[in-house]
């Protein structure tokens, strides 16, 4: 062939190989984006001077974008959750929802279930129910998790209401509960978007109605 062929060819051919090393690439951050990395790959990942993670192979280079905000809140949540091993119930979330917004509820008892690993809404307080109705739905010698939504008058006299949430740990609990409840007790507390004040109490008298009245003004 004339050497002005061969020069065609040539370019043709390097052309569609940088297509092809475009495509294997492509392929390949799909596969790393849903995090599964194929066993025959040889890879090596690195960051380069902007911070961006890059992995290496013998066929083509694939830089992976920074993780964003978005990703670390995620990430970090799902290892609170792995962490304390406890699921929750969509219920839990719904109900504190209806409270929050429609005042549906007084209060809510919520209970971890250790067989299920799962955390259950066990009582709702109808509207009308007080203070002392919310401390009586309290077990004596269990750990519990509640919300309640305190109603009171301020200073000037305005009537005001705050979302409480309660970490009930008696001190006549099981040990392995009241470390069940405690390690439990920040990814739960997460999933009720809108809590105001939160309390903690191992007897009565950390949760009467003076406590409340103090902490929500």
């Amino acid at each position: 062939l004339a050497p002005t062929t061969l020069r065609i060819l040539d370019a043709y051919v390097i052309h569609k190989s940088r297509d092809l090393r475009a495509c294997l690439s492509g392929s390949l951050v799909r596969f790393l984006s849903r995090g599964d990395v194929p066993r025959f790959v040889d890879q090596s990942i690195g960051a380069n001077h902007n911070g961006d993670q890059t992995v290496q192979n013998s066929s083509a280079e694939v830089r992976l974008p920074s993780r964003t905000a978005q990703d670390d809140r995620a990430f970090d949540s799902a290892m609170a959750n792995a962490a304390s091993g406890m699921a929750v119930h969509d219920d839990c979330k719904l109900k504190f929802l209806e409270l929050k917004a429609k005042r549906t509820f007084r209060f809510i008892v919520y209970k971890i279930e250790e067989q299920q690993k799962q955390v259950v809404v066990e009582k709702l307080g109808e509207p009308g129910q007080s203070h002392d109705d919310f401390a009586a739905s309290l077990p004596a010698d269990e750990c519990r998790y509640a919300v309640f939504d305190f109603d009171f008058v301020t200073a000037e006299s305005c009537q005001k209401s705050k979302i409480f949430f309660v970490a009930w740990s008696p001190d006549t609990a099981r040990v392995r509960s009241k470390m069940i409840y405690a390690s439990s007790k920040d990814r739960f507390k997460r999933e009720l978007d809108g809590i105001q004040v939160e309390l903690q109490a191992t007897d009565p008298t950390e949760m009467d109605l003076d406590v409340f009245k103090s902490r929500a003004n």
